[in-house]
């Protein structure tokens, strides 16, 4: 690991420890990472999992996720950032693939949501991937696979009732229950400043994003879990079409996330 953290040390040929008992921990040299989960290995400052916000914000969508740690802080981080900064904004939240809740509670928990006076739209199937509607090994391939997948997993979770519990902290959400793009026209606020985008496959989540898209205010902002994430290379794709037809683009995060900033119409 030293090594790989100083390449000058390696392409010298020197031994690691000596290097670094004789002048690299003087010189402060690193021999760890700093991050090292999720997919991302990093030596930058990740101090942000000590602040005291984010510390409440993670615990209680933990609270939501049932306890099951995934070592989501990174990307819970970003999600966070955004969700603040759209905050500033006029419009609603919205969130595609909610599970059991864990970013999404953890969000209004940080922005103490009912002050805010907006809604916050969940929508989910609550029973994993939608295999039998525009999910369907047609338009999907390995969409049931993919499925069966997380439901072993622990990632999903198809108790409606506990979700309900969950959320039943706060009076300003809407939880709807059903696939996506069917759902959407439960969404009825025509001002949207920040959405979540997490459904696992592609064909949702273009679907989300077309009706979002002239809904969104200049400025919203758009997480797509999956974006660059590994294994989900159809999601990216899928997601690069749609930016280039609004003449607009991804950013690709190291987290395996994307983020949409909507620009304002010219």
């Amino acid at each position: 690991m030293y090594l790989a953290l100083n390449r000058d040390v390696a392409a010298a040929g020197l031994d690691p420890f000596e290097h670094f008992v004789n002048s690299g921990a003087r010189k402060g040299r690193v021999y760890k990472p700093s991050y090292a989960q999720d997919g991302l290995v990093t030596i930058h400052d990740s101090s942000f999992r000590n602040e005291t916000s984010f510390a409440r914000a993670y615990s209680r969508g933990l609270a939501a996720n049932e306890q099951i740690e995934f070592n989501w802080h990174w990307r819970f981080h970003v999600g966070l950032w955004a969700a603040r900064c759209a905050s500033r904004l006029s419009g609603d939240f919205v969130e595609c693939g909610v599970n059991r809740g864990f970013l999404s509670s953890g969000i209004m928990e940080d922005l103490d949501w009912d002050t805010l006076r907006r809604t916050f739209w969940l929508l989910d199937t609550f029973s994993g991937i939608d295999t039998d509607g525009i999910c369907s090994e047609e338009n999907d391939p390995g969409a049931s696979e993919r499925n069966k997948h997380h439901f072993e997993s622990g990632l999903y979770s198809s108790d409606l009732e506990s979700i309900r519990v969950n959320f039943s902290q706060w009076e300003n959400t809407r939880i709807i229950v059903g696939a996506v793009p069917g759902t959407l026209d439960s969404i009825t606020l025509e001002q949207i400043a920040f959405a979540s985008i997490d459904m696992n496959t592609a064909p949702p989540e273009v679907a989300a994003m077309e009706f979002l898209w002239p809904r969104l205010v200049s400025g919203a902002m758009v997480v797509l879990d999956d974006y660059a994430y590994h294994g989900y290379r159809n999601q990216k794709l899928a997601m690069d079409d749609f930016a280039a037809r609004y003449n607009t683009s991804v950013l690709s995060l190291p987290t395996g996330q994307g983020l949409i900033v909507r620009p304002p119409d010219y």
